[in-house]
């Protein structure tokens, strides 16, 4: 083979390669600010499964899944049916609940033209037990993931569903009619945003300052103490535009859920001076005042939005004293922030320093 040959080969590699690597970024591209379908309505989605909670939890771990049909509720009361792969997840819950939350797998040829277009990968969140108000708990978990919605563009999407469960229980079956909601994967948030997900520990203060304390306010506008930035717990980390940003999840231990099950939670080798959840406790570090005044000032002017997310899920709740409650907690937040002498108190005075 002639030298000239040679040179023609190795330009066209070169051409090929440049090419493929320019497919990808367009492909990368078109994944920024994407939504899927799924989660691009606040429609509460009808679903149907059959499952045994025992069969689940016993038959399955972190690479064991399960064939199951997954069925869901077009318009027009036409039922579309998918089969999926499911597991049991989560550590506490799993433990303490009746229903065990599940992960869910979805090929792409079966999604291909239905409502889960774009999904691989899905979180459903259960109700813990059967206990009457198993459902409104839920509910206001999942109001959590809404509320953070308002606060940060790094959030999960979630997506509120009405299950039908047909639970298998030796030659009898049954029947669950519950609330649920699916929570997208954390790869497409990041695909969301053009960033990649990080495997590794990296300490609050050397996180995106903004993020950091706009994620301190939440979780103390929520209550919620069961979490932490530093070791990934009930956290996420991405790594967004060269700054590393948390994204929250898991929030049934919040005194804003203040669930019959939920207790004070005790991270590490920490042990916090409260006794119940709904006693609100700052965990964020000591940050520039400007950072901490700017993120209070944002909070403040979306205190109407926040209060309306609350307000448009009102008729979900089965018990109204359970919707009263939650809006009166949130309340009790801004009562907090926009008192100068009880932001310094409760906040300002309180953040960490390690």
């Amino acid at each position: 083979m002639g030298n000239n040959q040679i040179i023609i080969k190795l330009l066209l590699f070169c051409l090929l390669g440049t090419l493929s690597c320019f497919a990808q970024e367009n492909k990368e591209d078109k994944e920024i600010g994407k939504v899927s379908k799924l989660f691009s309505s606040d429609a509460i989605l009808h679903v149907k499964m059959q499952y045994a909670n025992k069969v689940i939890r016993k038959s399955t771990n972190d690479s064991t899944y399960l064939d199951k049909d997954l069925s869901y509720q077009k318009e027009g009361d036409e039922w579309i049916n998918l089969p999926v792969s499911v597991r049991a997840r989560g550590k506490s819950r799993l433990k303490n609940c009746y229903f065990a939350p599940l992960k869910i797998k979805l090929k792409k040829e079966d999604t291909k033209g239905t409502l889960f277009k774009g999904n691989k990968e899905l979180k459903l969140v259960l109700p813990c037990h059967t206990e009457k108000a198993a459902d409104d708990y839920l509910l206001k978990e999942f109001l959590a993931y809404k509320l953070y919605e308002v606060i940060s563009p790094y959030h999960y999407k979630t997506r509120l569903l009405d299950i039908e469960l047909s639970e298998p229980k030796g030659k009898k079956v049954r029947e669950h009619r519950i609330k649920g909601f699916f929570i997208e994967d954390i790869k497409k948030v990041a695909k969301r945003y053009g960033g990649n997900v990080l495997k590794r520990d990296v300490h609050p203060m050397q996180q995106d300052a903004l993020c950091s304390v706009q994620n301190a306010f939440f979780q103390f506008m929520i209550g919620n103490t069961d979490f932490s930035t530093a070791y990934r717990h009930n956290e996420k980390l991405l790594f967004v535009n060269k700054v590393t940003v948390p994204v929250p999840y898991d929030f049934d231990m919040s005194g804003l859920c203040n669930t019959s099950y939920s207790e004070v939670s005790k991270v590490g080798s920490d042990v916090l001076p409260i006794t119940e959840v709904t006693q609100r406790m700052y965990r964020g570090f000591k940050r520039d005042n400007e950072v901490m005044h700017n993120v209070r000032r944002q909070f403040l002017e979306n205190k109407p939005k926040l209060l309306e997310v609350i307000a448009t899920y009102e008729n979900y709740f089965e018990n109204p004293k359970e919707y009263e409650q939650c809006m009166a907690y949130i309340k009790g937040f801004f009562d907090i922030i926009s008192d100068d002498t009880k932001f310094k108190k409760e906040i300002l005075n309180r953040s960490r320093t390690k």
